[in-house]
């Protein structure tokens, strides 16, 4: 897959998906900066810069990541990211997502989510998410979408340490059948 493939311009009735830059990183480290986005999260400190730092500078690494723009403010409201394509799998991971307090339970992931599963599933037949095992808020939005919960994996995180998280699954046949 290549870099135009995991870094398009997405867009759905409510936010634009943009590739993240370099000079995206303060704005998007104001929104990153509220503890409270992170209580549930395996890395609890990522609000703290150089914490932040890391994981902007290994988003960008990625070349899949992307900030999140509310289209009737403009703002950058959260960051998501497609990665670890396996073409021989045909599957993708979407993951490292994370919004402003102000626009949860809006419907705003949900949206998202679909944008970016509606495109993926033009060229894999699988995505996978790792949700860190007391994310329940996670866990519950990604069951909300129809992803299944298949397996139980530690994950090394950038400072070393590993932690449990979940392994999420939704198919392409699964996603593409009609919502009720």
């Amino acid at each position: 897959m290549s870099i135009n493939i995991l870094q398009p311009i997405l867009e759905n009735e409510k936010a634009i998906l943009y590739p993240l830059q370099d000079k995206d990183f303060e704005a998007l480290y104001a929104v990153a900066s509220d503890p409270k986005i992170w209580e549930q999260h395996p890395n609890k400190d990522r609000w703290k810069k150089d914490v932040f730092k890391t994981f902007f500078d290994l988003a960008m690494q990625s070349k899949g990541a992307f900030k999140i723009v509310d289209k009737t403010t403009d703002d950058i409201i959260g960051s998501t990211r497609i990665y670890n394509y396996d073409q021989q799998e045909n599957n993708i991971f979407v993951g490292y997502t994370f919004y402003a307090i102000a626009y949860w339970g809006k419907g705003i992931n949900r949206l998202v989510k679909a944008t970016i599963l509606d495109y993926t599933f033009q060229f894999v037949s699988k995505v996978y998410f790792h949700i860190g095992a007391n994310n329940i808020r996670s866990q519950v939005a990604i069951e909300r979408i129809g992803a299944e919960k298949i397996a139980e994996e530690v994950v090394t995180y950038p400072d070393g340490t590993s932690r449990l998280n979940f392994l999420y699954e939704i198919s392409k046949d699964r996603w593409c059948k009609p919502k009720q």
